[in-house]
């Protein structure tokens, strides 16, 4: 019997802090089959990138973790550290958000992409530097041979990001997590870099987690979304289903926010009220209850299940009657 590729189900994540343990995660579900695209999008602070560290067991020294993580079967929350680095790098790569700090500065592009072939695949150094060379002109670095040699510094940004997606794509991986991987870039180098993962996601069959604040990516890039907020997930569907409902309070303020195309000079763009709690002032209740107008007392009382809206569409809101008039 097959399984999904990924399979989460009710993964918390606690951090010890200055002011106390914080609940980075609480009760996030969701699974991912082979050659699946599913984003999480929310703003900064919402639990997207502990999600994406939580999979790959990179989470900050002392954070505890309960509930499931299961990759192709096997369970990651259980394994030790040794066998969690056979899978870094091998059947799960990463592609990290600021690819200066992702990239050491002491080793050359070459190197650096040549270091998992060897340590996964065994390879020679000359064998992993000409496939070194084979994945630069894969993601289409402009002089890929003489790149091989040169050192992060001296390359631009989405240059960088290039080599970071070749690092993460050099052993084949089965499931590709890019955490916000255009931070940072230009408009025309933002699209070009999208692009291009979704051409290798395609190519090869893989999986892609894909984390982003970008409303418009995830509609461009992933079949199925995840809103999260608070540390939680609070609606997840298909894409265009999500969009084209916007059940639950905190995904219709991020829509209303955004920037649109033939808007009058001053005219000032939609805020959703307030801002993201702390991670250590998380509510028992439902996350979004101080921002949001239709919030009961029942909100704050404990976090809502989810509820369905449509096949394969949820939303962890207890006012679903009013959202879906």
């Amino acid at each position: 019997m097959s399984h999904p590729l990924l399979d989460v189900t009710d993964l918390r994540v606690t951090l010890h802090t200055a002011r106390g343990p914080a609940a980075a995660l609480r009760e996030v579900s969701f699974s991912m089959q082979r050659g699946d695209t599913v984003g999480l999008i929310g703003e900064s602070g919402c639990g997207k990138s502990i999600t994406a560290l939580a999979l790959m067991g990179l989470l900050p020294e002392g954070a505890r973790v309960s509930g499931s993580i299961r990759f192709d079967g096997t369970e990651l929350t259980t394994l030790d550290e040794d066998a969690l680095c056979k899978l870094r790098g091998s059947r799960i790569g990463m592609v990290f958000q600021e690819p200066m700090t992702a990239l050491n500065p002491l080793h050359t592009i070459g190197q650096q992409i040549a270091e998992p072939l060897r340590l996964h695949q065994g390879l020679s150094a000359a064998a992993a530097r000409a496939e070194a060379l084979r994945l630069l002109e894969r993601v289409h670095l402009p002089d890929a041979k003489r790149r091989l040699d040169a050192y992060p510094h001296q390359m631009s940004g989405g240059q960088r990001q290039r080599v970071v997606i070749a690092i993460a794509l050099a052993c084949g991986p089965d499931l590709l997590i890019a955490d916000e991987p255009t931070t940072a870039l230009d408009v025309t180098i933002q699209r070009e870099v999208l692009d291009l993962i979704g051409e290798l996601v395609a190519a090869d069959g893989m999986g892609l987690l894909l984390i982003s604040h970008d409303l418009g990516v995830m509609a461009e890039t992933v079949r199925r979304m995840l809103v999260m907020y608070g540390g939680t997930v609070v609606e997840s569907g298909p894409t265009e289903q999500v969009f084209r409902t916007l059940a639950h309070p905190y995904s219709r303020g991020l829509f209303a926010a955004r920037p649109r195309l033939g808007l009058a000079r001053g005219t000032r763009l939609a805020t959703i009220p307030g801002r993201v709690p702390e991670l250590a002032d998380l509510p028992a209740g439902c996350p979004f209850a101080e921002r949001c107008s239709l919030v009961i007392d029942a909100c704050r009382r404990a976090l809502p299940p989810p509820l369905p809206v449509a096949p394969g569409h949820d939303a962890r809101c207890l006012r679903l009657d009013s959202t879906l008039a």
